[in-house]
């Protein structure tokens, strides 16, 4: 029989680096949430219509678009970036909501003024919503191999 010498340096390194990444999870879960966040808030942005007015009507069109971003005009992923992240077990949940009053009307629809007609919703965050469930293990999926990529140097 021969005798064999075995470096295990690194498998300790990979350990060290695993155990470290395990420690940091939440932050890995935190920053996935705020870019699906980000994701969602740039589809319902686009997708959310603009009131116009007549130029001498002195209003301006755009409150509601405006109003998912809490008015700050900010870039989705800046202001995704700026929200909460609620951590309930193993759920992470991000609020995204409208406060513009009539946010709810416009998504879902409304009767008309004189209550004869039905205007209908736009849907704007449910169809957003519906394409983000669709595309967010793909979304998790990359960024899960690339924070994974750290470990394996």
């Amino acid at each position: 029989m021969s005798d064999s010498k075995i470096d295990c340096k690194q498998l300790e390194q990979l350990r060290d680096s695993l155990e470290a990444m395990a420690r940091n999870s939440d932050d890995f879960f935190e920053a996935a949430s705020r870019e699906i966040a980000a994701r969602l808030l740039a589809k319902v942005i686009k997708r959310t219509p603009v009131g116009t007015y007549p130029s001498n009507s002195g209003k301006v069109g755009g409150t509601l678009r405006r109003g998912w971003t809490a008015g700050t005009n900010q870039a989705a992923t800046s202001y995704a970036d700026s929200l909460t992240v609620h951590h309930f077990g193993d759920t992470y949940v991000i609020e995204i909501i409208n406060p513009v009053e009539y946010a709810s009307y416009v998504e879902f629809g409304h009767r008309t003024a004189n209550g004869t007609g039905w205007v209908e919703g736009k849907y704007m965050l449910t169809l957003s919503e519906q394409e983000i469930r669709q595309s967010a293990p793909g979304i998790l999926e990359a960024k899960l191999k690339k924070w994974l990529s750290g470990a394996v140097k």
